[in-house]
């Protein structure tokens, strides 16, 4: 049995990168003063700006880039494993990587991942996003073989897309994550239910750090950063959309006993799927 306490930092990161970096530093060292050691911040958490060309002017190569550069000596300094939900960085091909960084204890790049799945939608109020317009999607999930669990890397919008997870947990993911930047609108409906879901469909712990508020650029994030345990219970969450932080104990005995109790994983069979007039036919 492998306990760990984890920690969700929520932010409203804005358009200065230097401001964003003091607000993230502050949360990351009060977790780790709570005994934290896994600690994950949000999507987006060095700049958050909905401008093509002022998110352009702002961003760099992710070896250049220093909201990286100062947490990568923030977690070497504190000895924690800090997974940055995602950063907005060069991708190198005149595009912008959506791109998480976990980083060990040691201040070195454990792992990466690149949001697949982009956020095109209009939504009913209004918004309207086309992330592919600016973002060059991910092709590879991503699982790390940390010293006290397995995660799964994925980033917000891929929360709706559940194949990515069940991936990661037939992979022996006990840990699954989706940090994120949700809209209010979409927060308030789907939020809890999409991390839960993908929680109790795994016998998984989910770990999502959230954007809220009123950000710079105008938009509103949703908040409510939350853990939830491989039974689908919510075991710490911030009841809001203001920055701050919440921590809960990890016990990855949990998954196995989920996995134990409800085999969905280990009952899973492949079958195909017909169209009702019989001519086509997908494998699933």
């Amino acid at each position: 049995m492998t306990t760990f306490t984890a920690a969700c930092v929520q932010l409203r990161s804005g358009k200065t990168v230097s401001d964003n970096v003091l607000t993230a530093e502050d949360l990351i060292r009060a977790a780790a003063r709570d005994g934290a050691r896994f600690i994950q911040t949000p999507e987006m958490s060095n700049v958050l700006v909905r401008s093509r060309e002022d998110l352009m002017e702002r961003i760099c190569e992710p070896q250049a880039d220093p909201f990286l550069q100062r947490m990568r000596e923030l977690s070497a300094e504190l000895g924690v494993h800090l997974h940055l939900g995602s950063l907005a960085v060069m991708a190198g091909n005149g595009k912008v990587a959506n791109r998480a960084f976990l980083i060990g204890p040691d201040g070195g790049i454990l792992a990466t991942y690149d949001k697949i799945h982009m956020f095109d939608v209009d939504l009913p109020n209004g918004e309207s996003w086309r992330e592919s317009a600016t973002y060059e999607p991910g092709t590879r999930t991503m699982i790390a073989d940390l010293p006290f669990a397995k995660v799964g890397l994925a980033v917000c919008y891929d929360i709706r897309f559940p194949a990515i997870f069940r991936t990661q947990a037939r992979q022996g993911a006990q840990v699954l994550t989706a940090p994120a930047a949700f809209t209010r609108q979409t927060g308030r409906a789907h939020w809890h239910v999409l991390q839960r879901a993908r929680a109790i469909e795994n016998g998984a712990y989910v770990i999502s750090a959230a954007q809220g508020g009123t950000h710079e650029d105008g938009r509103e994030t949703y908040g409510h950063s939350l853990i939830a345990d491989p039974w689908g219970a919510v075991v710490a969450e911030l009841d809001h959309d203001e920055p701050g932080y919440v921590l809960a104990e990890i016990d990855t005995q949990k998954v196995a006993d989920a996995r134990s109790r409800i085999p969905a994983i280990a009952n899973e069979r492949d079958f195909t799927c017909h169209s009702a007039a019989g001519l086509t036919e997908v494998r699933a």
